[in-house]
């Protein structure tokens, strides 16, 4: 069993169109989600997929059972790692364009995290616009425990959501954080009790379906492009090309008649 990187349908209780949001979960048994090579395509293929879907307004990355993701499958290490050129392919070619495509979706993406986030969990979580955690969970990347350092890409991913000195912690020191340390360090943006993440992510995915999905992927759009410093994106090129989009009247007319809109 390689695991695998499953695509549900949204049955939760809260007042949402589910056709608006999916889950996408990795599936690792025995493994605690560990990300295999099979895992790691499928992500990608799976947001490439995801990307054109135009009626998604939220996307949940959630682990199966009671882990979110504790790092890569190692029983795979040793077919590829001890060799530069298989080596570079695995990250270059498998791990990174995962995580781009991840990045690259201007759907909203949620982390709802439970249990282990190491290694490869990080990086997947990096990834997210809101991270939200149950108060168990635990976040770390001790590589250094098995000799190699994180990914060039991938480091410069996960510096950028936690900041440079618990960085320096994990990929030093192997250290582990709790979810409060976390989300005082600003990684995660909601810790609950493990009963409770359920519902607060229900209220989350909610609150985001409320808003003009439009808003939400330009400005992810244009976070991406600020953040790449690429002045030729389109949402810099063109920025107010919203002007006379039905969502932007509806919002407007919504606040002036004191009601809520309907996007």
């Amino acid at each position: 069993m390689t695991g695998q990187v499953r695509v549900d349908a949204w049955t939760a209780g809260e007042p949402v169109d589910r056709a608006q949001v999916l889950r996408v979960v990795l599936a690792h048994p025995g493994k605690r989600n560990a990300m295999s090579r099979a895992m790691w395509r499928q992500l990608r293929s799976v947001f490439e997929d995801l990307q054109r879907q135009p009626q998604l307004r939220c996307i949940v990355l959630q682990g199966e059972g009671e882990a979110f993701c504790a790092g890569g499958d190692i029983s795979e290490y040793a077919a590829f790692r001890f060799a530069e050129d298989s080596l570079a392919a695995f990250h270059e070619g498998e791990v990174w364009p995962a995580l781009h495509a991840m990045l690259q979706c201007d759907v909203p993406l949620v982390a709802a995290i439970e249990g282990a986030c190491m290694g490869a969990g990080m990086e997947l979580a990096s990834c997210c616009d809101t991270r939200l955690a149950a108060d168990t969970a635990q976040f770390g990347a001790p590589i250094a425990k098995l000799g190699f350092p994180m990914a060039p890409k991938e480091a410069a991913l996960v510096l950028s959501q936690l900041g440079p000195a618990k960085t320096r912690q994990m990929l030093l020191e192997a250290a582990v954080f709790g979810a409060d340390q976390m989300l005082a360090s600003g990684f995660l943006s909601q810790v609950h009790p493990a009963a409770h993440l359920q519902a607060q992510l229900e209220r989350t995915v909610a609150r985001i379906c409320s808003l003009a999905p439009q808003a939400a992927r330009m400005t992810k759009q244009l976070l991406r492009a600020l953040a790449e410093g690429d002045q030729n994106a389109p949402v810099l090129q063109q920025p107010y090309a919203y002007a006379d989009s039905a969502e932007h009247r509806e919002g407007i007319a919504a606040f002036i008649a004191k009601r809520s809109p309907q996007f």
